[in-house]
């Protein structure tokens, strides 16, 4: 399955490129060009523009040049990603109608902003800890605890026995409790002792087809390693997003003569855009002991959403607020497709 990593990481390099990619021009020996003619396509240049092809009338080859080039291109930082951000978080639904309508030099334009956002947040999730590896080390924690705290029980319950039987008393109703607390200890120790899941004895079922049983297993047999997989094969793929979502965007405006696929690829982009930058937002305040305004941020999609609906379509309250629901629901349903396309694709 190299082949098809590879596919993807051409995909997602090629829209990155396409995206961020500099400006080139001759070099000269001070590193700057004061050239007459566009060093792109040859045309007489008046202006600080080349008026045929739009590259900037001259070329700066140094190395602050070039990371100028690489901030403005990721960034914008001539004012583009200021502008882009509050409007983004704020009125999504503005940005959204006001870019497909053909205003757009004030703004990101949303597979920029998209692919930018989810390389951040990637990062952000490689350097902070992955929300879900943090899940596993915490039950890791409390199955060692619990297999403990059982074992003490048992003790305590065979203390209480002896004396019961020594006592010459009934007991039939601690017998019971007790064989209870054996069996609770014994399997809590076999799962601390030989590792999380791993190496469990997970059976798939039979009726589970082939492309799909062969990652359950090496997901049971070695959940890390799946985690490791599944936020790097997410990572390059995320873009499949784009395409996967549409048809269900669609389905909120059937036979509409009045929006477009194009419509709903802008809408989606941005959508994703603003999700993946919220978890961003949502770790960094986790890291920083904010957990209460971390989980307030995680429950903003929703609202974001009828937000952006309503701006961008030109929808009623009650017509944005079913397609709310509608899309919350299509989310998860993206989600899981996205998912296993991965599955499907031997990607786990």
């Amino acid at each position: 399955m190299d082949e098809i990593e590879a596919i993807g990481d051409a995909v997602s390099g090629g829209l990155v490129a396409r995206a961020i990619e500099p400006s080139a021009g001759a070099v000269a020996p001070d590193g700057h060009t004061q050239e007459a003619a566009c060093l792109n396509c040859a045309t007489p240049l008046s202006g600080d523009y080349c008026h045929a092809c739009g590259q900037h009338a001259h070329v700066h080859r140094t190395l602050s040049a070039f990371i100028h080039d690489f901030l403005h291109g990721v960034f914008h930082l001539e004012g583009k990603i200021w502008r882009t951000l509050p409007v983004l978080a704020w009125q999504p639904g503005r940005l959204t109608r006001d870019y497909i309508e053909g205003q757009r030099a004030r703004f990101v334009s949303p597979i920029a902003l998209f692919l930018f956002s989810v390389f951040l947040m990637f990062a952000a999730i490689s350097a902070l800890g992955s929300p879900a590896a943090l899940t596993t080390d915490s039950v890791r924690n409390d199955v060692s605890t619990g297999a403990s705290k059982s074992e003490a029980q048992v003790k305590k319950l065979e203390a209480a026995r002896a004396k019961i039987v020594a006592a010459r008393g009934n007991s039939e109703a601690i017998d019971r409790q007790l064989a209870a607390a054996r069996e609770e200890a014994s399997l809590l120790k076999t799962i601390a002792e030989r590792g999380l899941l791993k190496g469990s004895a997970v059976r798939v079922s039979d009726d589970v087809p082939a492309w799909l049983a062969a990652p359950l297993r090496r997901a049971a047999a070695d959940p890390e390693f799946l985690l490791y997989k599944v936020q790097n094969n997410a990572y390059k793929y995320s873009w499949a997003l784009i395409p996967i979502s549409l048809p269900f965007m669609w389905l909120l405006f059937p036979f509409s003569r009045r929006f477009r696929l194009y419509d709903h690829m802008v809408f989606v982009t941005y959508s994703l855009a603003f999700m993946t930058l919220l978890v961003v937002t949502a770790s960094l305040l986790h890291a920083a002991g904010l957990g209460v305004l971390a989980g307030f941020a995680l429950m903003l999609p929703p609202f974001h959403m009828y937000r952006q609906l309503r701006g961008a379509y030109g929808l009623t309250r009650l017509g944005a607020l079913w397609r709310t629901l509608l899309l919350l629901l299509c989310s998860i349903v993206v989600a899981g497709l996205f998912v296993v396309s991965l599955f499907a694709l031997g990607l786990f």
